[in-house]
């Protein structure tokens, strides 16, 4: 192998690495901060409450440290809308409720069409997959705090939308994000029921 081909194989590695390692280093640093949170022990004296982001249209959920600004009325599909969306938060689908109102609020990050593009968007819901049954979800709109209790999760294919139904009779909460991180490939579905 010549100087210009071992030059050219090692710019063509350089690059991958380089290119994996922007997409995937948020999924590292949220799993090691996560793993370091966890192995502290924290009593209720001392247990650290995330302030919202906005309280206008906001999201925190304390186990995973989310922490972020909702944009409310996203086309889900309209890809400019919501790939800009990520850039600032996440996103509410248009048409479905709102925090105080019966039916299906649904919530969605990292909705990227390839992996390559993913590291420029929001990564707050990177840990959805570590919600558990009972665990706690609190979104602020306008100015008012709404608690969610979870209540199962799932990994659905793409093309799957029945988990969007809409519930009338109830106040319910979905969050979505793409699963594995960094990928499309399928979807991460959290749903939680609200808290009276």
């Amino acid at each position: 192998m010549n100087t210009v081909n071992k030059l050219l194989a090692l710019s063509i590695l350089l690059y991958i690495v380089i290119t994996i390692g922007k997409i995937f280093t948020p999924v590292l640093q949220q799993e090691i901060g996560y793993d370091l949170n966890k192995v502290q022990t924290f009593s209720e004296a001392n247990l650290k409450v995330i302030q919202p982001l906005d309280k206008d249209f906001g999201i925190v959920i304390d186990k995973i440290g989310a922490n972020a600004r909702v944009l409310k009325n996203i086309d889900p599909y309209d890809e400019n809308s919501y790939e800009q969306a990520f850039t600032e938060g996440i996103a509410h689908v248009d048409g479905s409720a709102l925090p105080g109102q019966k039916g299906n609020i649904f919530l969605y990050s990292h909705n990227s069409s390839d992996s390559f593009k993913s590291s420029k968007y929001n990564f707050v819901f990177y840990l959805l997959g570590k919600l558990e049954k009972g665990d706690l979800i609190t979104l602020y709109y306008e100015n008012k705090p709404y608690k969610y209790k979870v209540q199962d999760k799932q990994i659905v294919v793409r093309s799957a939308i029945d988990y969007l139904s809409d519930n009338k009779t109830e106040e319910t909460l979905t969050l979505m994000t793409t699963w594995p991180p960094g990928t499309s490939l399928m979807r991460s579905v959290v749903h939680a029921s609200r808290l009276q």
